[in-house]
């Protein structure tokens, strides 16, 4: 069984449900979710957008080879009504599920890249990876999770969120 760090995110609709949503059908259709960070509202990464973002980094034990999880994470995300942009620029989306890690596997393939290549520069992936994987350490970079967010220069906001206050 491999251990496959996910990051997912939500800025249309109900945000925290979307997320619920994801993790319920990732355990039943990908594998046992084993643990959870917190869920943080951050700013848009990469575009213009006026909806903040719910973001949650969660660990799964899976026996899915990581281009059949990325098949399962799309048809996920197309249940969950998100729409894919053609020329594949970033957008607002009801939930958007990423690998980030498949155990210390690199895979370069047409599809997909693991580790995720852009996580490194992203706080709103690292805050809630180091909630659970602080001490991971990245197999292309040789750093842990929590010395890339020492590191990262993305000044974003990142804060946890209370739904007791939307």
């Amino acid at each position: 069984m491999a251990e496959v760090y996910l990051s997912l995110g939500s800025n249309i609709g109900d945000r925290l449900e979307n997320i619920n949503l994801a993790i319920d059908y990732i355990n039943e259709n990908i594998g046992e979710v084993i643990c959870c960070s917190s869920v943080y509202e951050t700013e848009a990464w990469g575009i213009n957008s006026s909806g903040m973002y719910l973001n949650q980094v969660i660990l799964i034990k899976s026996n899915i080879k990581p281009i059949s999880i990325l098949e399962k994470i799309w048809d996920i995300e197309s249940k969950l009504g998100r729409v894919r942009v053609v020329d594949n620029k970033y957008a607002d989306r009801t939930i958007d599920i990423d690998i980030l890690f498949y155990d210390n596997h690199v895979i370069h393939g047409d599809y997909v890249t693991i580790p995720h290549p852009m996580l490194q520069h992203r706080r709103f992936v690292l805050v809630p990876l180091c909630d659970i994987a602080a001490d991971f350490v990245h197999p292309e970079l040789n750093k842990k999770v929590a010395d890339l967010l020492q590191v990262c220069k993305d000044d974003l906001k990142v804060q946890k969120f209370d739904p007791g206050f939307n």
